[in-house]
C-alpha cells in the first residue's frame, strides 16, 4: 500500500506520517525544493524511515503540484490514499496568499490524484468551513455555513466545496476543531488559537498571586483538540472501508466556553483565575453602527491596539470570542467506535501545552533583553555619573558598548572616572556642568548635540537631597529652592533640549531617578520628595503626549542607596539601604524593559495605603517621624556628627520598611 501526502512537513502531516509508518507501504510526500533541507530536519526529528518516505519534488501552487509527466506516470496506479494537509493555517495571513494556498493549491492536489488514479483523496479541511454558523453544524452541512467575510473562513470553505465537486476520484473529508499540541508531550509548533492569550495569562502571574480572583470575559464555546487525537482519527477513518463521500468532524464531543478554556490555562500556568466572567455576547443588543463608531474613535482604537501589541494577539481573533457555533460528530463517533480512539480531557493535559510555551515558544524568549542589544552605538547620558548611582551606570551601559556620556560638576572626578572606563574599552566623554544652572544647562545641550547629533537616553540622575524637618525649616525657604532648581528645573531643562532631536527622529528614552519617598510620602523630606514629584508629574503628562511619537518616560522610584548624597545623615550607616551597583541594576531594567514605572512592592504598597486609608497611613508616617528625629547635620551640631548612631527601635522599624527614608 502506497501513500501521497501534501504538508508532511508541517504540524498536523508530520504526525500523520509517523502514524503511517506503522503501517506497511511507502509514503510519497511532497517537497518543495527550497524545502529540502527542513524535510530532512523534519524527518531526523521524528525519526522516520527515509527508505520508507520518499520526497516527491513538486510546488502546490503551481499544477498538479508541479510534478512532472514522468513523476506522474511513475506514480500512477500505486497511490491508494492521497492525503492533502497543504494549506495556510494561519488567520491573519494575507487573503491573496490564503486564496493561494488553500483553494488554487486544493484544486491543483485534486488535480493530481486523479491523474495519478489515487484511490481515495483526504481533505483536511477544518471546523471553519462552517463560517459563524449560529447553531449546530452537522457533518452533512456544507452550504448552510453562515458569516465567511473572513478570508481564512472563505478559503477553508471554497476549497472544501471543490473537492464536494470532484466526481474523477473518491473523497473523505475531516475537519479538525482548533488543533493545539501533543496531549503527551505538549508539542506545538507555532502560537495559534488559545496560545494567542498565553503572554496576557502570563502577565496577570507577574503582577498579581494566583489566589488573587479576577474579572474576566466570557463567550462561546472552543473547540479544542490535540494533534495526536486528530491524526489517530484520521489515520483510522481513512483505513476504514464504505465511508467514501462522508465528511467528519474531529472534534470534542463537550467543548467549552472561552471563560472555562482560560480558567483551565490559569490553572495551568498558576496565573489568577477569572472568578466572574462578563459574558461578550451581552453587548449584542447595542446596534452594529453604534460598536463600530465607539471601535473606530482614536483613543479606543490605540488603546486596543496597545493592549493587542502588548499581549500579542491578533485583531482578526477576537471575533471567536464570542463563537457561535457547535458541532455535532456523530458520524466520526460511529466511525471511531471500537477504536479506542476519544478526545482527551483539556484539564488533563492542559499543564502539558503551557509547560511547552514556556520552554519553546513564549515570545519573550526570542526577545533580545540584554544591555547591549538595546544600547549598543546609541547615546547614553547620565547626569551625577560621576559617583553613586550614575558611575554604577555608566560603567555597565559603556561595558555593553553604549556611547557613554557622562556629566557632574567637579572635573577631578569626572575625568577619573571617564578615563577609567576608557581604559576598560568603553566610548566615554565627560561634560563638566552645573545642572542648577540653566544656562549651563543650555550650554551643556548644545554642545552635547553639536558632538554627538542626537540623545538616546537620557538618565536624569544627579539630585540634591535634603532631610529637615519643617520646623527647623522656617527659615531656610532656599532649602526648597534649591532642590527644585536641580531636581525638577535641571532635569527639565536638559528634558526640554534633547527632546526637539528625539521627536524628529521619533525616537527616544528619558528615565528620571525618582524616589520611594513620592510613594512613600516620607516625612523629613518635604523639600525633597516635592521636587521629585513634580518631575514624576511631569513625566506622566509628558507621556500621553509623545509616546505616540516614539517617545518613552521611564520613573524610578528608587528606594534608599548608600551613596555620598546620604553621607550626612550617619544613623544611615546601619540601616539596609541599596549598594550603587543593585540601584544601577534597575536603572539597566528601565533602558531595557522601558516601562513606566519602576517600584519596589513595598513602595507601591504604600501609596496604595495612603490611598485607601490616609489616616491610618497618616498614623504610621507620624510614628516614624517620632521615632527618626533631625540629624545633628540638619540642625547644624556639627559637634554631634560624631555621636550619632541608630537605635535598636530605629533599625527594627528600617528594616521592616526597608528602603524607605525616614
Amino acid at each position: 500500500m502506497s501513500y501521497f501526502v501534501t504538508g508532511a512537513t508541517g504540524f498536523i502531516g508530520r504526525f500523520l506520517v509517523s502514524n503511517l509508518l506503522k503501517r506497511k507501504g511507502t509514503i510519497h510526500v511532497l517537497v518543495r525544493k527550497d524545502s529540502q533541507k527542513k524535510f530532512e530536519a523534519t524527518a531526523k526529528k521524528m525519526g522516520w524511515d527515509l527508505k520508507r518516505v520518499i520526497p516527491v519534488a513538486g510546488d502546490m501552487t503551481q499544477p498538479k503540484c508541479g510534478l512532472s509527466a514522468a513523476q506522474v506516470r511513475a506514480l500512477s496506479g500505486k497511490i491508494k490514499h492521497f492525503f492533502h494537509l497543504g494549506a495556510i493555517y494561519d488567520l491573519t495571513a494575507s487573503a491573496q496568499a490564503q486564496r493561494a494556498a488553500n483553494i488554487d493549491g486544493t484544486q491543483h492536489a485534486l488535480d493530481l490524484a486523479a491523474a495519478i488514479n489515487a484511490g481515495c483523496f483526504h481533505h483536511t479541511s477544518s471546523i471553519a468551513a462552517a463560517g459563524m454558523y449560529p447553531g449546530v453544524f452537522r457533518e452533512d452541512m456544507f452550504d448552510e455555513a453562515e458569516g465567511l467575510d473572513d478570508p481564512y473562513l472563505r478559503t477553508k470553505h471554497d476549497s472544501e466545496g471543490l473537492v464536494r465537486a470532484e466526481k474523477r476520484i473518491k473523497w473523505r473529508i475531516y475537519r479538525p476543531g482548533m488543533v493545539v499540541g501533543h496531549s503527551q508531550t505538549g508539542e506545538m509548533d507555532k502560537i495559534d488559537g488559545p496560545y494567542y492569550f498565553f503572554t496576557f495569562l502570563k502577565k496577570l502571574r507577574e503582577m498579581l498571586p494566583p489566589w488573587m480572583p479576577m474579572l474576566g470575559v466570557e463567550g462561546g464555546r472552543i473547540n479544542i483538540i490535540p494533534v495526536d487525537y486528530v491524526v489517530d482519527a484520521m489515520d483510522h477513518i481513512a483505513h476504514k472501508p464504505k465511508l467514501d463521500g462522508h465528511c467528519f468532524h474531529l472534534t470534542d464531543p463537550e467543548p467549552q466556553r472561552v471563560g472555562e478554556v482560560l480558567n483551565t490555562f490559569a490553572r495551568a500556568g498558576h496565573t489568577p483565575e477569572m472568578t466572574m466572567r462578563i459574558d461578550a455576547r451581552m453587548f449584542a443588543f447595542v446596534p452594529s453602527g453604534i460598536r463600530g463608531a465607539v471601535g473606530n474613535l482614536p483613543p479606543v482604537r490605540r488603546f486596543v491596539g496597545m493592549l493587542l501589541r502588548d499581549f500579542k494577539i491578533p485583531k482578526e481573533t477576537l471575533k471567536f470570542i464570542t463563537y457561535p457555533t457547535r458541532f455535532d460528530n456523530r458520524e466520526t463517533e460511529r466511525a471511531l467506535r471500537g477504536s479506542g480512539i476519544k478526545v482527551p480531557h483539556l484539564d488533563d493535559y492542559a499543564w502539558r501545552l503551557w509547560d511547552y510555551w514556556e520552554r519553546h515558544l513564549d515570545p519573550d524568549l526570542f526577545v533580545d533583553r540584554t544591555l547591549k542589544g538595546k544600547v549598543r552605538n546609541k547615546v547614553v547620558v547620565i547626569t551625577g555619573g560621576s559617583s553613586g548611582i550614575g558611575l554604577a551606570t555608566a560603567e555597565k551601559v559603556a561595558a555593553a558598548g553604549a556611547v557613554t556620556i557622562i556629566v557632574a560638576r567637579g572635573e577631578e572626578e569626572l575625568f577619573k572616572a571617564r578615563d577609567a572606563m576608557k581604559a576598560a574599552g568603553g566610548k566615554v566623554f565627560a561634560y563638566t556642568a552645573d545642572l542648577a544652572d540653566m544656562a549651563d544647562c543650555d550650554r551643556l545641550v548644545k554642545t552635547i548635540l553639536a558632538e554627538h547629533g542626537h540623545v538616546d537616553i537620557l538618565v536624569n540622575n544627579a539630585g540634591r537631597s535634603i532631610r529637615r524637618s519643617i520646623e527647623l525649616s522656617y527659615d531656610r525657604f532656599h532649602d526648597f529652592e534649591r532642590t527644585m532648581q536641580l531636581n525638577y528645573f535641571g532635569s527639565l531643562r536638559l528634558i526640554m533640549g534633547f527632546m526637539p532631536k528625539m521627536t524628529e527622529r521619533r525616537k527616544g528614552h528619558i528615565i528620571n531617578i525618582s524616589s520611594i519617598g513620592v510613594l512613600a510620602n516620607s516625612p523629613r523630606f518635604s523639600a525633597y520628595v516635592a521636587s521629585k514629584a513634580a518631575l514624576d508629574a511631569f513625566s506622566r503628562c509628558a507621556q500621553g503626549e509623545l509616546s505616540g511619537k516614539g517617545i518613552s518616560f521611564t520613573t524610578i522610584n528608587m528606594p534608599l542607596v548608600k551613596t555620598p548624597m546620604i553621607a550626612p545623615t550617619k544613623m544611615y550607616d546601619s540601616i539596609p539601604t541599596l549598594s550603587p551597583d543593585e540601584a544601577a541594576d534597575l536603572v539597566v531594567k528601565g533602558i531595557i524593559e522601558r516601562p513606566s514605572r519602576i517600584a519596589t512592592r513595598l513602595g507601591i504598597f504604600a501609596s496604595v495605603v495612603n490611598a485607601v486609608a490616609p489616616k491610618a497611613y497618616e498614623v504610621v508616617m507620624s510614628t516614624a517621624f517620632e521615632l527618626f528625629p533631625d540629624s545633628a547635620a540638619a540642625k547644624g551640631d556639627r559637634k554631634g556628627l560624631k555621636d550619632e548612631h541608630a537605635s535598636n527601635e530605629q533599625i527594627a522599624f528600617a528594616a521592616l520598611m526597608r528602603g524607605v527614608h525616614w
